[in-house]
Protein backbone atom coordinates (compact mmCIF):
# COMPACT_ATOMS: atom_id res chain seq x y z
CA UNK A 1 0.00 0.00 0.00
CA UNK A 2 1.13 3.48 -1.15
CA UNK A 3 2.46 5.20 2.26
CA UNK A 4 0.16 8.61 2.60
CA UNK A 5 1.78 11.79 3.90
CA UNK A 6 0.25 14.13 5.92
CA UNK A 7 1.42 17.77 5.48
CA UNK A 8 1.28 20.37 8.01
CA UNK A 9 0.47 24.03 6.70
CA UNK A 10 3.95 25.95 6.68
CA UNK A 11 3.99 28.17 9.39
CA UNK A 12 7.17 30.74 9.18
CA UNK A 13 9.67 30.74 12.20
CA UNK A 14 10.34 33.97 13.29
CA UNK A 15 13.90 35.35 13.43
CA UNK A 16 14.01 37.01 16.29
CA UNK A 17 11.54 37.34 19.78
CA UNK A 18 9.23 39.99 20.46
CA UNK A 19 11.05 42.98 21.61
CA UNK A 20 9.47 45.73 23.81
CA UNK A 21 9.90 49.00 22.29
CA UNK A 22 10.42 51.80 24.84
CA UNK A 23 9.10 55.68 24.68
CA UNK A 24 11.09 58.70 25.75
CA UNK A 25 8.09 58.96 28.57
CA UNK A 26 8.23 55.21 29.90
CA UNK A 27 12.04 55.94 30.39
CA UNK A 28 11.75 58.94 31.92
CA UNK A 29 9.72 57.20 34.44
CA UNK A 30 12.29 54.28 34.77
CA UNK A 31 15.17 56.75 35.59
CA UNK A 32 13.50 58.60 37.96
CA UNK A 33 12.41 55.16 40.20
CA UNK A 34 16.21 54.59 40.10
CA UNK A 35 16.33 51.46 38.22
CA UNK A 36 18.81 52.72 35.88
CA UNK A 37 21.47 53.69 38.85
CA UNK A 38 24.98 52.84 36.83
CA UNK A 39 24.02 52.53 33.06
CA UNK A 40 24.42 54.51 29.99
CA UNK A 41 21.39 53.55 27.83
CA UNK A 42 20.01 55.73 24.69
CA UNK A 43 16.86 55.40 23.16
CA UNK A 44 16.74 54.41 19.49
CA UNK A 45 13.83 53.23 17.48
CA UNK A 46 12.22 52.53 21.07
CA UNK A 47 15.50 50.46 21.29
CA UNK A 48 17.84 50.78 24.46
CA UNK A 49 21.13 50.98 23.23
CA UNK A 50 24.31 50.50 25.72
CA UNK A 51 26.86 53.03 25.93
CA UNK A 52 28.78 51.26 28.35
CA UNK A 53 32.15 49.32 27.32
CA UNK A 54 34.20 51.90 25.22
CA UNK A 55 37.81 50.71 24.15
CA UNK A 56 41.19 52.77 24.78
CA UNK A 57 41.20 53.63 21.11
CA UNK A 58 37.38 55.10 21.35
CA UNK A 59 38.46 56.62 24.54
CA UNK A 60 41.42 58.25 23.04
CA UNK A 61 39.74 59.52 19.84
CA UNK A 62 37.44 60.72 21.96
CA UNK A 63 39.94 62.95 24.37
CA UNK A 64 41.59 64.39 20.87
CA UNK A 65 38.36 65.16 19.15
CA UNK A 66 36.81 66.60 22.36
CA UNK A 67 39.48 69.10 22.83
CA UNK A 68 39.66 70.12 19.55
CA UNK A 69 36.27 71.18 19.47
CA UNK A 70 36.59 73.17 22.55
CA UNK A 71 40.10 74.90 21.29
CA UNK A 72 37.51 75.82 18.43
CA UNK A 73 34.15 76.52 19.42
CA UNK A 74 34.52 77.51 23.20
CA UNK A 75 34.03 74.83 26.13
CA UNK A 76 30.21 76.16 26.80
CA UNK A 77 28.93 75.07 23.18
CA UNK A 78 30.87 71.90 23.15
CA UNK A 79 28.71 68.17 25.51
CA UNK A 80 29.71 65.45 26.11
CA UNK A 81 27.35 62.25 25.46
CA UNK A 82 24.50 64.64 26.16
CA UNK A 83 20.68 64.00 24.91
CA UNK A 84 19.04 65.49 21.78
CA UNK A 85 15.74 65.80 20.44
CA UNK A 86 15.29 64.83 17.11
CA UNK A 87 12.70 65.46 13.89
CA UNK A 88 9.41 65.77 15.91
CA UNK A 89 8.06 62.46 14.24
CA UNK A 90 10.96 60.34 15.88
CA UNK A 91 11.14 62.21 19.21
CA UNK A 92 8.11 59.69 20.83
CA UNK A 93 10.66 56.68 20.55
CA UNK A 94 14.21 58.60 19.90
CA UNK A 95 16.66 60.43 21.98
CA UNK A 96 19.99 59.44 20.92
CA UNK A 97 22.89 60.43 22.66
CA UNK A 98 25.97 61.34 20.37
CA UNK A 99 29.46 61.29 21.55
CA UNK A 100 29.84 65.14 21.18
CA UNK A 101 27.73 67.87 19.72
CA UNK A 102 28.23 71.66 19.31
CA UNK A 103 26.09 73.99 19.84
CA UNK A 104 24.91 76.79 18.75
CA UNK A 105 24.06 78.63 22.00
CA UNK A 106 25.77 78.21 25.62
CA UNK A 107 25.24 74.90 27.18
CA UNK A 108 23.30 76.40 30.23
CA UNK A 109 20.79 78.35 28.15
CA UNK A 110 19.61 74.26 28.01
CA UNK A 111 17.79 74.19 31.48
CA UNK A 112 14.64 71.74 31.39
CA UNK A 113 14.96 70.27 27.46
CA UNK A 114 17.08 68.37 24.99
CA UNK A 115 18.81 70.59 22.40
CA UNK A 116 16.83 71.05 19.35
CA UNK A 117 17.84 69.76 15.48
CA UNK A 118 18.01 73.65 15.23
CA UNK A 119 20.25 74.11 18.04
CA UNK A 120 23.21 72.09 16.88
CA UNK A 121 25.57 73.29 14.92
CA UNK A 122 27.55 69.57 14.54
CA UNK A 123 27.13 66.25 15.78
CA UNK A 124 29.98 63.77 16.38
CA UNK A 125 29.86 59.96 17.16
CA UNK A 126 32.86 58.18 17.87
CA UNK A 127 32.47 54.52 16.11
CA UNK A 128 34.22 51.30 17.18
CA UNK A 129 32.11 48.46 17.41
CA UNK A 130 29.02 50.36 16.41
CA UNK A 131 30.18 52.29 12.99
CA UNK A 132 27.46 50.14 11.06
CA UNK A 133 25.06 51.28 13.27
CA UNK A 134 26.35 54.91 13.20
CA UNK A 135 26.61 55.33 9.40
CA UNK A 136 22.80 54.19 8.37
CA UNK A 137 20.59 54.00 11.54
CA UNK A 138 22.11 57.13 13.22
CA UNK A 139 22.80 58.86 10.21
CA UNK A 140 19.32 58.40 8.78
CA UNK A 141 18.19 59.89 12.01
CA UNK A 142 19.93 62.58 12.02
CA UNK A 143 19.66 63.43 8.84
CA UNK A 144 15.78 63.16 8.90
CA UNK A 145 15.99 65.61 11.76
CA UNK A 146 17.95 68.20 9.51
CA UNK A 147 21.04 68.04 11.43
CA UNK A 148 23.46 70.26 9.27
CA UNK A 149 26.46 68.61 9.45
CA UNK A 150 27.04 65.27 11.29
CA UNK A 151 31.09 63.41 11.19
CA UNK A 152 31.37 59.39 12.41
CA UNK A 153 35.04 58.96 13.49
CA UNK A 154 36.00 55.64 11.91
CA UNK A 155 38.47 54.17 14.72
CA UNK A 156 39.22 50.95 13.01
CA UNK A 157 39.90 52.37 9.76
CA UNK A 158 41.16 55.34 11.16
CA UNK A 159 39.36 57.81 9.14
CA UNK A 160 36.46 60.64 9.40
CA UNK A 161 33.26 60.09 7.60
CA UNK A 162 31.48 63.50 7.15
CA UNK A 163 27.50 63.72 6.44
CA UNK A 164 25.99 67.12 4.67
CA UNK A 165 23.07 68.34 3.24
CA UNK A 166 20.18 66.43 4.70
CA UNK A 167 17.16 66.62 2.66
CA UNK A 168 14.20 64.13 2.15
CA UNK A 169 15.88 62.00 4.90
CA UNK A 170 18.96 61.55 3.76
CA UNK A 171 22.72 62.86 3.78
CA UNK A 172 23.25 64.00 -0.03
CA UNK A 173 27.40 64.78 0.88
CA UNK A 174 28.69 62.06 2.28
CA UNK A 175 32.71 62.18 2.18
CA UNK A 176 35.45 60.23 3.82
CA UNK A 177 38.85 61.94 5.02
CA UNK A 178 41.75 59.97 5.77
CA UNK A 179 44.84 60.60 8.11
CA UNK A 180 46.43 62.63 5.95
CA UNK A 181 43.83 65.11 5.32
CA UNK A 182 41.50 67.50 7.19
CA UNK A 183 38.40 69.07 7.72
CA UNK A 184 36.78 72.35 8.10
CA UNK A 185 33.36 72.33 9.76
CA UNK A 186 30.82 74.29 7.96
CA UNK A 187 30.22 76.33 11.11
CA UNK A 188 33.93 77.26 11.61
CA UNK A 189 35.52 77.72 8.47
CA UNK A 190 38.60 79.51 9.20
CA UNK A 191 39.37 76.29 11.32
CA UNK A 192 40.40 72.47 9.84
CA UNK A 193 40.70 69.58 11.64
CA UNK A 194 43.81 67.29 11.17
CA UNK A 195 42.07 63.52 10.51
CA UNK A 196 45.42 62.14 12.26
CA UNK A 197 44.89 63.72 15.45
CA UNK A 198 42.36 61.85 16.10
CA UNK A 199 44.21 58.48 16.41
CA UNK A 200 47.23 60.02 17.51
CA UNK A 201 51.00 58.49 16.70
Amino acid sequence: MPTIVTQRPYRPVPTDPPRKRWTRAECATLESSGLWDQQHLELVHGELISKMGKKRPHVNALVAVQAWLVRTFGEQFVNPEAPIDVAPEDNPTNEPEPDLVVLAKPSREFEDANPRPSDLRLVVEISDSTVGFDLTTKAELYARAGIVEYWVVDVAARRLVVHRDPREGLYRSVTAYGEDEAVIPLTSPRTAFRVADAFGA
